[in-house]
């Protein structure tokens, strides 16, 4: 919690620092939600409603990384001019096989906001339906004999591995942009939380369909609790533990001190600006408010969408653009706004 304060006294770059903040914030809201889940281990599937809040803003988390790496390039305009009509290479590791003979273009772009977006909706659904199946006894996490539970994961597996292959092709092409970012430490940070933890509860669903994992028996030999809420409950564990670390790797991976340096090179205070529980709460509601989000799928999912350029407000460019690739004044040349359509 002490990085989300440091952010907050220097939260002087606003357009990252926003992705930035929310990202962060998955440490606290993953590890709080366990162990609510673990306080209620006793009543069975009263995790489901915990499971609910943290899967919600694990889509929300896998938008905002993308963005922030939108973000750090100066926007989609200044990508697209980095790499149109670079063939996409082919990569069995990336699964990028298929589109040997393609290359990159406006609708590469809007497929990677596409994959990561439809997440985004589809996990909230899911969670809500859960819920709904679980109140009238169709869902059992856990058993694949359950009415609900195999619809319900073959949907979210889909769902979330586009989300993937969306990110991965996004990074297999602008990896070397993203250099001078340190992408490679963020990118694995972001995904071991939030797909190491999806693997983690898949490997925990088949212990306990082969019997490894079993029901907790009372002294007269009923069921106290059900397989999959004990299976819930090492999941539970296993997070709480692993946040520790992941909140050591987050750290490393965003670091506050390029923002501590932009606020005293601008004439800002270096000892960062004093944090109030009203600054706190202006800031949280900046950079929680998920408007932007609706925003971008609404613009990503119109049917009347076309090729479009978007640029960051301060017409930020990607600094050396590799060989071959429109120079600085052939950027300046273009006619540049914050967004322009072309329908």
């Amino acid at each position: 919690m002490n990085v989300h304060i440091l952010c907050c006294r220097y939260y002087t770059n606003p357009a990252e620092q926003r992705w930035i903040v929310r990202i962060l914030f998955i440490v606290p809201i993953y590890a709080f939600s366990s162990w609510l889940s673990l306080l209620f281990f006793s009543y069975d599937n009263y995790y489901v409603y915990f499971y609910a809040v943290r899967d919600c803003y694990e889509a929300f988390v896998i938008y905002n990384f993308l963005s922030l790496c939108y973000e750090y390039l100066g926007g989609e305009g200044n990508i697209l001019l980095e790499i149109r009509g670079r063939p996409i290479k082919s990569s069995y590791v990336y699964c990028t096989c298929c589109l040997a003979g393609h290359s990159y273009n406006i609708g590469t772009l809007r497929f990677c906001k596409q994959g990561t977006l439809q997440f985004c909706f589809i996990k909230p659904v899911m969670s809500l339906i859960v819920i709904i199946l679980q109140a009238y006894g169709l869902y059992q996490d856990g058993d694949w004999n359950s009415p609900g539970y195999l619809p319900i994961t073959v949907i979210y597996n889909l769902s979330i591995s586009i989300a993937l292959y969306a990110l991965f092709l996004f990074y297999w092409g602008t990896k070397e942009m993203l250099r001078p970012y340190d992408p490679a430490l963020k990118f694995i940070c972001v995904k071991s939380v939030i797909f190491l933890s999806f693997w983690q509860g898949i490997v925990l669903a088949v212990l306990e369909q082969i019997g490894f994992i079993q029901s907790l028996l009372s002294d007269d030999g009923s069921v106290y609790t059900e397989a999959g809420t004990v299976s819930a409950g090492y999941q539970n564990f296993l997070i709480c533990i692993e946040m520790f670390f992941a909140a050591i790797l987050l750290k490393f991976a965003f670091p506050i001190s390029k923002y501590m340096t932009a606020g005293a090179g601008t004439g800002g205070n270096s000892t960062g600006r004093n944090v109030t529980m009203q600054s706190i709460s202006s800031t949280l509601r900046e950079t929680m408010n998920p408007r932007d989000i609706m925003t971008d799928a609404l613009h990503n999912f119109h049917p009347q969408y076309s090729q479009y350029t978007q640029y960051s407000s301060d017409n930020k460019r990607f600094q050396g653009p590799p060989a071959g690739q429109p120079s600085e004044q052939q950027n300046n040349n273009m006619n540049v706004s914050d967004e322009t359509c072309v329908q």
